[in-house]
């Protein structure tokens, strides 16, 4: 017989599961509590830290342009192609994870050009995101994705590799300027050069892309999204010009190469009275493009090293001193080109006056030490123009001791020699030198022309603006305004005048020193048709002397200024430790000065106002008269001032030589063919060590053309360099451009 159950018995039961139904819900309720407000904040964050990618879009960097506005450096869009590990690692089979391994190792390694054991230890790893390579272009970028695309289908490649965009810095140009524009790293960070000075100014507010990801790691359709766009930097519009820049470049090059120059050499061009730089050249440049990319020769002596090491070592070591921009982060002693401030200090306090007379007997002795005129029997007496155009130490020495060590501090620091000059670059170096409570009568004769001191060029070519510009020493600078994107002027570097360290009449007379100098002294700094200051110096490195033992370390040096009546632009140019026979700055950097102001001086709107003298000497442009009737081709070449030698008897000029546009020297030769015939041949005459007018009869005996550069302002002077090696066949009417100097000029500093 079933037992019936007890209804109390039951309503307990209900009671029970009720309260513990109850305590429950209690319970879930205060967890549930727990979690979405007090700790609901910190689970959220871990549910966003696996469920959303949170990834940074590269800003562009900032332009920078030249004064022309034409483009020096610039950003591009590019890639940076990362892997996924974790999402391999998940993949149930772990023979088909291998297999992917294995194929995105083969498969990248070629088109990312990476090794593939690198690659196979990027991709074993355990991290999230690993980055396979930065920086990637646009053709490289589409091979990545059309390998992903091949192999999607069965790998699934898409969810575990990937492309991020980002930014690349290029520089049009290449070499051109790259010490003064620097460079950028990896994460595009300025690291030299204008890129680093203002770097905060060029880089730009990155952007975000937040976006859902399931367990893969790849975007879920239709889900969260959120980009913030980025933002482009300022751009930089500097005080370089292209052409000037190329122009100093070239000349250096030639310079270089000339005098076999293994250390330093430096061309600066800049505007006396705004202290803008149009030009600055730097010798043993780089590709800022490839700025890690050692030159031939660096990387040679890299890999003669025998341990990694020392090959670790000297490649940054060499890297360095390619990256380091010598006119301003290096020192050296300035030498005779410094004489234009002890002249412009004595000047100023009617210590002399252009009536003063200076007696120089080939000795002059100071506190025991003899120091020696570069003339081996001295000059005599001469007045203070022909002291300085004779760059005679011992008279510099006397007009040092009227200036004495207290004013000599004073103008010392007054003109800018005893601190940085401020320029916009980094790494300024700082002059080393004699404080006036160091300074006794052989550190003042010393000083006086221009040794056992140390500043850097764009010290002295401020220092010699300052000179001729009316006396005010104004603040060298690379860029003239910063601009955002929409072309507006965000900040105006204007000129800025420090100090007046000298009257406008002290001045004045400086500049008709400089112009005697070049007239009777440097006179290898001519320009033909322009009045041009200017001074050289020829300073010993007297450290490295006394460390070797060696007299044989030199710096040659000049610095012109034109017009000199007018001033505008100042050419500074240093060379050092020449080894190709000459090592004085009138005879080895004064051309490179002159040479440099005739390319640039009728650029820059500077007109020629030739001499009937210069008249007669000056090279003129070849007219085009290819296509032109024999008449009319005869008479467009006689008007500019050529001859001109038919070839053919046909009716029409079919081609010429030299071809339009070639500098001729005046009463030069163009041959005109009328008929479709090969070109007349003929060897080139040995030019060299022959006066103008000698050089003229070989080249007319030999039917070619010459182009005179360099000094020929004396009859007597002889050329020194050809341009096309004597013998080599060359068609008639070839141009070879001809050189001379003045081989007598000396300035020599023996400290």
């Amino acid at each position: 017989m079933a037992l019936k159950p007890d209804k109390q018995m039951i309503n307990r039961s209900i009671i029970t599961m009720v309260c513990a139904i109850l305590c429950l819900t209690i319970v879930s309720g205060v967890s549930l509590v727990k979690i979405m407000i007090v700790d609901g904040e910190k689970y959220q964050s871990k549910a966003s830290e696996q469920q959303l990618y949170d990834s940074l879009v590269t800003a562009p960097r900032g332009n920078i342009y030249d004064r022309n506005m034409n483009l020096l450096a610039t950003s591009a869009t590019a890639w940076t192609v990362y892997v996924m590990p974790n999402g391999i690692n998940k993949m149930k089979d772990s023979e088909k994870a291998q297999k992917v391994r294995e194929l995105i190792a083969d498969g990248l390694s070629g088109i990312l050009e990476i090794e593939k054991d690198e690659l196979q230890k990027k991709i074993s790893q355990t991290s999230y995101y690993v980055i396979l390579k930065k920086k990637v272009e646009k053709d490289t970028a589409d091979k990545v994705r059309k390998f992903i695309s091949e192999n999607n289908k069965e790998y699934k490649l898409a969810d575990y590799i990937g492309l991020d965009e980002t930014t690349k810095r290029y520089y049009p140009n290449d070499n051109l300027a790259s010490c003064v524009l620097g460079f950028v790293g990896d994460d595009n960070q300025g690291l030299a050069g204008l890129e680093s000075y203002y770097d905060n100014d060029l880089t730009g507010v990155a952007g975000r892309v937040v976006a859902a990801k399931n367990a893969k790691g790849t975007d879920m359709p239709f889900t969260y999204e959120k980009v913030e766009e980025a933002k482009q930097g300022n751009s930089l519009v500097s005080t370089i010009d292209s052409y000037v820049q190329y122009v100093c470049e070239k000349y250096l090059d030639a310079a270089v190469e000339e005098n076999r120059i293994a250390e330093r050499g430096a061309v600066i061009a800049m505007n006396v009275n705004t202290g803008a730089i149009l030009g600055m050249a730097i010798s043993g440049d780089f590709n800022p493009n490839s700025p890690f990319t050692l030159s031939a020769a660096d990387q040679k002596k890299v890999d003669a090293e025998t341990s990694d090491e020392k090959k670790s070592e000297l490649r940054r070591e060499l890297l360095n001193r390619q990256w380091r921009n010598k006119a301003v982060s290096d020192t050296y002693e300035p030498g005779s080109v410094f004489k234009i401030f002890t002249a412009a200090t004595a000047l100023e306090e009617n210590l002399v006056n252009t009536k003063s007379t200076f007696t120089c007997n080939y000795t002059f002795v100071v506190a025991g030490n003899a120091y020696h005129c570069h003339h081996s029997g001295g000059h005599g007496t001469q007045s203070l123009s022909r002291a300085i155009s004779n760059s005679c130490n011992p008279a510099f020495i006397q007009i040092g001791q009227r200036i004495g060590t207290k004013l000599f501090s004073k103008y010392f620091k007054a003109f800018g020699m005893s601190e940085k000059t401020g320029i916009d670059l980094p790494g300024e170096a700082m002059p080393t030198y004699h404080t006036e409570d160091k300074m006794g009568p052989t550190e003042l004769a010393s000083s006086s022309f221009g040794q056992t001191f140390n500043v850097t060029p764009i010290q002295m070519i401020t220092l010699a603006s300052a000179a001729v510009n009316g006396g005010y020493l104004v603040q060298p600078h690379l860029v003239d305004k910063i601009v955002d994107n929409d072309g507006k002027v965000v900040e105006t570097k204007a000129t800025e005048y420090k100090r007046q360290v000298i009257s406008k009449s002290t001045s004045a007379t400086m500049r008709t020193l400089l112009e005697y100098v070049v007239q009777n002294g440097a006179k290898n700094g001519i320009v033909a048709g322009y009045r041009v200051g200017g001074k050289t110096g020829t300073s010993q490195k007297m450290v490295k002397i006394v460390e070797t033992g060696n007299r044989g370390f030199y710096i040659g040096s000049y610095v012109g200024i034109v017009p000199i009546n007018d001033p505008q632009i100042a050419v500074y140019v240093m060379l050092d430790e020449p080894k190709g026979g000459s090592y004085y700055g009138g005879v080895i950097s004064a051309p490179v000065g002159s040479r440099v102001m005739s390319d640039i001086l009728p650029y820059l709107g500077i007109e020629p106002q030739y001499s009937d003298a210069e008249l007669k000497n000056i090279s003129v442009s070849v007219p085009d008269v290819k296509g032109k009737a024999i008449l009319d081709a005869k008479k467009a070449i006689s008007g500019v001032g050529l001859s001109y030698k038919v070839v053919g008897n046909g009716d029409k000029v079919t081609k010429q030589h030299p071809a339009s546009g070639n500098a001729v020297f005046r009463g030069g030769t163009v041959v005109l063919y009328t008929e479709e015939t090969e070109a007349k041949t003929t060897k080139v005459p040995d030019l060299l060590g022959k006066t103008a007018n000698e050089v003229n009869s070989a080249a007319a005996a030999a039917n070619i053309n010459v182009e005179f550069s360099g000094n020929t302002s004396s009859a007597a002077l002889k050329s020194y360099k050809q341009s096309i090696k004597a013998g080599e066949e060359v068609p008639i009417g070839q141009v070879v451009t001809v050189y001379f100097r003045d081989e007598s000029t000396v300035d020599l500093a023996d400290g």
